[in-house]
């Protein structure tokens, strides 16, 4: 499952949950510990992730902050308010997915 379609669509929740738990991350960050907690199962990309970071910044639920490191500029990506409120959101969503999608894949027979 190192690539899956089936966590891209959860992507951006995904995101969120980290920056709700770490508070502020960079990308190769987010990368590294979705990497870390799912043993190496998923493997988000650059192509993927940055566009998804953009995505949340444009819709107001990221904030960016950038900050020198080593002589580098890095962006740090943290929740906005109104994304802190949204998380809560789209996580009941998923879990409501995930459940469903249990009760597909494997039906409790009941008599």
């Amino acid at each position: 499952m190192k690539n899956s379609q089936l966590y891209k669509g959860s992507l951006n929740t995904i995101i969120m949950k980290l920056l709700e738990e770490n508070g502020k991350m960079y990308g190769y960050e987010i990368t590294q510990k979705v990497k870390a907690i799912t043993l190496g199962e998923l493997n988000i990309t650059e192509g993927a992730l940055y566009p998804a970071l953009h995505k949340l910044e444009a819709e107001g639920l990221l904030d960016v902050e950038i900050e020198k490191v080593d002589n580098r500029l890095r962006k740090y990506y943290k929740l906005t308010e109104t994304g802190t409120k949204e998380t809560v959101n789209r996580l009941s969503e998923l879990e409501d997915f995930i459940r469903n999608m249990q009760s597909l894949v494997n039906p409790k027979l009941e008599f």
